[in-house]
This record gives C-alpha cells, sequence and structure tokens, in this order.
C-alpha cells in the first residue's frame, strides 16, 4: 500500500467517524451503562445506583451527592426544567467516573454513536451468561484470558444495590472485562491499576454495530 494511499484512507476514515462517531469508551454515551444508572438514580430516588460507577472518593461522592439532591428538586419545576436537571446530574456522574479512571471528560456521547460489535457482544454475554460470541471476536490467545474476566464478572453481577461497595466490585470486574475484549492489554482495576477508557483503538475498531443504537444492559443490583 502506497503512502499516498494509506494517507487517503486515514483521511477517509477520520471524516467518517467525525460524523458518526465511534464509541470507544461506552461508558459515555448516552445509552451507555453509567448513564443508564444515573437515569434510574433519578427515577427511584436511589443515588446508589450511580455511587457505583464512582470509586470510593469521599470528595466525588460529595459532589455528585449535591447536583443529586439539587436536579431532584429541580426537575419537578417543568418539562425544560427536568431536561436541564437531569442532563447536569448525568454530565456530573460521567465526569467523575471517568475524572476517577484519569480520563477526561468530553461530554456525553449522542444517541446513535456506533458501539464496536466486540462491546454489543461482551454486553450481551454478561446479559445471557455465554461468552462464545464475544471469544469469537477476539484473537485466540487472548480467549482464555477474556472468558477468565467473563467469569469474575459473572459472578459478582447479582449485588445488593445498598452495598455500594459490592457494586463497586462488580463495576470493576465489568470494565476489565471490557476493555480487555476490546483489545487493551493491561488489566483495567476502575481506580487502581488502569488506563481509562482512552481512545485506546484496537484490531476490533473495525467490527462496529451499524445498525440500532444499542443501549446497555449492565445489571443494576437488586433493592430490599
Amino acid at each position: 500500500m502506497s503512502i499516498r494511499t494509506s494517507s487517503i484512507r486515514a483521511f477517509l476514515r477520520s471524516a467518517v467517524e467525525a460524523v458518526v462517531p465511534v464509541a470507544r469508551a461506552h461508558c459515555d454515551t448516552a445509552q451507555g451503562p453509567a448513564v443508564t444508572d444515573g437515569r434510574r438514580a433519578l427515577e427511584t430516588g436511589d443515588i446508589n445506583y450511580a455511587y457505583k460507577w464512582l470509586q470510593a472518593d469521599p470528595a466525588a461522592e460529595a459532589e455528585l451527592a449535591e447536583v443529586f439532591t439539587r436536579s431532584l428538586a429541580v426537575r419537578t419545576l417543568g418539562e425544560d426544567a427536568r431536561w436541564v436537571a437531569d442532563r447536569l446530574f448525568l454530565e456530573t456522574l460521567v465526569r467523575l467516573h471517568r475524572m476517577g479512571e484519569g480520563v477526561g471528560f468530553t461530554g456525553i456521547q449522542p444517541t446513535g454513536t456506533r458501539i464496536p460489535a466486540v462491546v454489543v457482544a461482551a454486553d450481551r454475554a454478561l446479559e445471557t451468561g455465554d461468552d462464545t460470541e464475544v471469544r469469537a471476536l477476539v484473537p485466540a490467545e487472548r480467549s482464555a484470558e477474556l472468558h477468565r474476566r467473563f467469569s469474575v464478572a459473572l459472578a459478582k453481577r447479582d449485588f445488593d444495590i445498598d452495598d455500594v461497595d459490592a457494586a463497586r466490585d462488580f463495576v470493576a470486574a465489568y470494565v476489565s472485562f471490557f476493555k480487555y475484549a476490546e483489545g487493551e492489554e493491561h488489566e483495567h482495576a476502575h481506580g487502581h491499576e488502569h488506563g481509562g477508557h482512552g481512545d485506546g483503538g484496537s484490531e476490533h475498531d473495525r467490527h462496529e454495530h451499524s445498525g440500532p443504537e444499542h443501549e446497555h444492559h449492565v445489571p443494576a443490583g437488586h433493592a430490599h
């Protein structure tokens, strides 16, 4: 492949992604797991659904709690007020989540953002308890480690939402499984050994979910 051809292809790929972004950081998409749990927190009045996406950081928890309390009050004042209050809370949640991972916040990615097929398959694996599909999308030498991470996440998914530590343990396992599926080599431990949801594209970025936007079905935890 000539340098000219390679440059043209790189330019075309960048142009396409500028129009229809590819979600390499699915936790910051409008239908991603953190935002979905944030909406659940607002609808139920239980902030624990959102807390599970934060590290055990009192300052971050206090900031989110203040925005949550004010958002619950403001969203009763009308449709426009509800939209603004919800948006502020969800953006605060995602920003604090990404900040805890050492990654900058670039906004909540819009509905319709393309999701790599390997991410969709990983999500479906946790939903069904079967990781056969996602393992078929990664190189053979990564399959065993991917299955190990899947098994850890699967074992932690049935948590009580009132047990925030258990919920965070699940999120750590969940993110570790997803990032390895996406091609990251290192262990992502949600606040310990990790590199965040950066733009670490992998060979699997070419497997993109181009159909209707995908909503993640992350276990929310069960309440008493």
